[in-house]
């Protein structure tokens, strides 16, 4: 273990023998580090912070913060839970849970870059790239391989599907569903995210079906309930089960399409 002379390590604090800790950097009591974590200078790790293997936190971040919620009192404070392989780039800020007991759940092979922002009971899948100054309100789920642009802003309880893309200083005030491009000063659907399927090994004949959902579901004239059985119909396989489950399950409807 290599800990820098100016670094608090406060007892209580678990640390595999592998983690490296920066200068000036502070661990929390009660927080876990996995093993090949590398901390870099000044950055925090409160005390409710569980983190996995292999991890990056560079200068001045801060996971498991206090929630920025005028309710929050020290007893109500639920767990950071971080996967493996994720990387914090300078000045992150994470914030613990509050009010779900799982508290907020960050999976593996994320990059935040510097300034974004994760609210408290947040739920992040993996390989997601959240780029500089991208902000969650609390309670937003990301699933995965989501590509966040600088600037962009996801109000409270909002999901972003798999796949998709929200364009820089784009304001999320409703689900983006799976494989879509948004942008707008109010997020609306542009189309495909052909870019991000393609890199993702998408054929042209999926993208060529899920665009045909879309379509289906979006321009056709039907209601969305009468659209979706006919998308199943239409379209089986597992892109189409995915939009349909993320679709019916929305609670504060999807942005519109541009």
């Amino acid at each position: 273990m290599r800990i820098h002379p100016t670094a608090i390590i406060e007892a209580g604090a678990q640390l595999h023998d592998t983690v490296q800790v920066g200068a000036y950097s502070i661990i929390e009591a009660g927080a876990v580090i996995g093993a090949g974590c590398i901390i870099d200078s000044c950055a925090r790790i409160y005390g409710n912070t569980r983190m996995g293997m292999n991890n990056r936190v560079c200068h001045g971040a801060t996971l498991g913060a206090e929630p920025q919620d005028f309710t929050f009192t020290p007893d109500r404070a639920k767990p950071l839970t971080i996967g493996d392989r994720n990387h914090f780039k300078e000045g992150v800020n994470i914030s613990c849970g509050i009010k779900s007991d799982d508290g907020t759940r960050i999976g593996n092979d994320n990059y935040w870059m510097a300034f974004s922002h994760a609210g408290h009971d947040c739920v992040i899948g993996d390989h997601n790239i959240f780029a500089n100054t991208a902000t969650l309100a609390g309670h937003v789920t990301i699933e995965d391989r989501v590509f966040l642009s600088g600037q962009v802003a996801v109000h409270q309880f909002c999901r972003i599907g798999a796949y998709a893309m929200v364009a820089g200083v784009t304001g999320v005030a409703q689900d983006v569903p799976p494989f879509v491009l948004a942008d707008g000063h109010r997020a609306k659907m542009l189309g495909l995210n052909v870019v991000g399927l393609r890199r993702n090994g998408f054929t042209a004949e999926q993208r060529q079906h899920i665009k045909a959902v879309y379509r289906l579901i979006l321009r056709s004239g039907l209601r969305l309930a009468q659209a979706l059985i006919r998308a199943e119909q239409d379209y089986p396989s597992p892109e189409t089960a995915h939009i349909v489950q993320f679709i019916q399950s929305s609670r504060r409807g999807l942005i519109s399409f541009g």
